[in-house]
């Protein structure tokens, strides 16, 4: 007998009570205070190493081929496959991001023209649907997850582009026409609708009603997602319990533990807990993150396998990956709309608590997964990711519009990148949170309501110097609080060419002090290249494999260089198994990083994973076959 499932149906009987109450109790709550603020709209410019990658994506991607009004057209026409209409929401979501981010006129324009096609599209219901009016709601066409993606897109345009109130109220007609559908029978409960076993996805509504009650205050959109949280977030499975149990992620959700879906409605489950204070809700959102970590998250920053639990995900669920990265069986892994949503997941895990190993989480996955998966043209993201072998493809669940193939991923990886400033310098109370350490220059608020202008002079990660200048408005005591990263053992921090003591990995230094212009932090970090031993899952054939990771960085053989690449080697390395290799000048000019690194039989070329191009059918080899 199943005591998730049990529990579930318990919860189930319950819903109805709790829209009955839900009014009441959550008056007596207090909302959540977050730890880090985002920066406001325009606040922060990258330069160099990210850069060149958003403005790749903005180009080619966002305002370039996106077939924004065939999107629309499923809402007008229908579609021909389930969950198409996710699409015209993903698309806008990052574009407005990236806006929030440029200020870039054309991309608003583009923005605001099919926002206004869309809104064009609404049914006679309020809806914003590919299904007709008299047809829904449509369960296994994957309907709520449409319908949750433009309430995405169009909360995005009006958080980020323009607060227009026809958008506000287009938001309201799509939600109030949800509450009229779904429900306590006898409306159709949440999770009997969706493609997957357990129907997750539709449940991931909680986010989007969640944003909606924050704009309005209005109590039946946070009386719905107190409705979803009740129902356990899937068909027979209380997803949330679980999390709060601690139960492995690959055992969630019973057979469609589906990482993407998952963690997306516990982004919903993080705002819930902002509103209701319940910390009940923090210890599920906090146990799932640390067991994704322990438990997931691979050498590259993302998670996700088709071996040995999950077949039929076709590697877009949690496999117990992070030990089993090295299972030669797998064939598909690491899904790029799995590595975004855990980087959106770690971003408001930050936000709320301000835990610094969120930061290197997320700095894994930028430097490694997300920009691995990004094509160099611009134009797309892999489906997946592998380490060894085919690194990137194309082939996975999508459609073709005149040519361009279109998938969830192409639509997700540029809302990673997007996110790449939004993290990289926040706020608190206190001052000013550093997160990376990539060139970049920002304004920020002091605690005494003046500005700052923060600087970051480097060329990190090719170089291990930074310096960050600090210029108040005027002299203001406040704190500047640096993110040591977890991977730097020995950090050297100045101010003002005066050492600082007591500087810990994976820890916030909190530099406390009256800060006048001019001043100056100086940080020297360790960047050494480090051998990592295969984790021996449960097939043996993937024990005898070892990687070699820079800083944060993963380090790799490509055949498009090296005809050798998937040959056996030996990699010399210390005691601490530290490896003494060399940066030399990239073979091809499209590598950002390149080394010589020693073996027991001469030394071999790696380049960062991230660099190597793997669209022309030239493979990879990350975790390197050992002697």
């Amino acid at each position: 007998m199943n005591p998730f499932k049990n529990r579930n149906a318990v919860r189930q009987k319950l819903c109805a009570l709790t829209l009955l109450l839900s009014s009441a109790s959550v008056g007596w709550a207090q909302p959540v205070t977050d730890a880090f603020q985002p920066l406001p709209a325009g606040s922060i410019q990258l330069n160099g190493f990210f850069e060149n990658d958003i403005q790749n994506s903005i180009t080619h991607w966002n305002k370039g081929v996106v077939p924004y009004a065939k999107f629309v057209d499923f809402f007008r026409y229908g579609r021909h496959q389930f969950a198409l209409g996710e699409m015209w929401g993903k698309g806008v979501r990052s574009g407005c991001m990236f806006y929030r981010y440029t200020h870039d006129p054309e991309l608003k324009q583009i923005m605001h023209a099919t926002v206004q096609d869309m809104l064009s599209a609404q049914r006679s219901n309020g809806s914003f649907s590919c299904i007709e009016v008299d047809k829904q709601p449509d369960g296994p066409g994957g309907d709520m997850w449409e319908r949750k993606y433009v309430l995405l897109g169009l909360d995005e345009y009006y958080q980020q582009v323009e607060q227009d109130p026809a958008v506000l109220k287009a938001m309201q007609d799509q939600a109030d026409c949800i509450i009229a559908q779904v429900g306590p029978a006898p409306k159709v409960e949440i999770t009997s609708m969706g493609w997957s076993p357990n129907h997750i996805e539709s449940c991931t509504l909680l986010e989007p009603f969640m944003r909606l009650y924050n704009h309005t205050k209005e109590q039946r959109y946070l009386d719905f997602a107190a409705y979803i949280v009740a129902s356990g977030g899937s068909q027979g499975y209380d997803i949330f319990q679980q999390a709060y149990d601690k139960v492995a992620p690959h055992k969630m959700g019973g057979p469609y533990p589906k990482a993407y879906e998952m963690m997306s409605m516990f982004e919903g489950l993080v705002e819930y807990y902002r509103i209701t204070g319940d910390e009940h809700w923090k210890k599920c959102c906090i146990n799932l993150y640390q067991n994704i970590c322990e438990n997931e998250i691979t050498l590259i920053g993302n998670g996700g396998g088709d071996q040995p639990y999950h077949p039929a995900v076709a590697g877009e669920g949690w496999d117990n990956t992070a030990k089993e990265q090295t299972n030669p069986k797998i064939t598909r892994m690491m899904e790029t709309c799995v590595g975004v949503t855990w980087m959106k997941l770690c971003s408001q895990i930050l936000r709320l608590t301000g835990d610094p190993s969120t930061v290197d989480q997320i700095e894994k996955y930028i430097y490694n997964g997300l920009l691995g998966a990004m094509k160099p043209t611009g134009d797309g993201f892999s489906y997946v990711n592998l380490l060894n072998g085919s690194k990137v493809t194309n082939v996975g669940w999508g459609s073709d519009f005149d040519g361009l193939p279109v998938t969830c991923c192409n639509l997700n990886g540029p809302m990673g990148l997007a996110y790449i400033p939004f993290i990289a310098i926040m706020n608190s109370a206190s001052g000013p949170v550093i997160n990376l350490y990539n060139g970049a220059s920002a304004k920020v608020a002091t605690p005494a309501g003046r500005t700052a202008q923060l600087t970051i002079e480097s060329d990190f990660p090719r170089s291990s110097e930074v310096c960050v200048k600090v210029d108040p408005q005027q002299s203001e005591a406040f704190a500047v609080r640096l993110r040591i990263p977890a991977w730097s053992k020995h950090t050297l921090v100045k101010v003002n060419g005066k050492k600082v003591n007591a500087v810990t990995a994976g820890s916030y230094l909190t530099l406390n002090r009256t800060w006048e212009a001019g001043d100056q932090i100086a940080i020297s970090l360790e960047m050494t290249a480090h051998l990592v031993d295969a984790p021996k899952g449960s097939n043996r054939e993937g024990d005898r494999f070892q990687a070699v990771v820079w800083g944060p960085m993963v380090l790799a053989r490509d055949e498009n260089t090296d005809p050798n690449y998937d040959q056996p080697v030996q990699v010399k390395a210390d005691a601490q198994g530290v490896v003494k290799v060399k940066a030399v000048t990239p073979t091809l000019p499209s590598s950002r990083l390149e080394f010589e690194v020693p073996t027991t039989e001469g030394s071999i070329r790696m380049i960062d994973y991230a660099s190597v191009n793997g669209w022309e059918g030239k493979k990879v080899y990350t975790w390197l076959p050992m002697k």
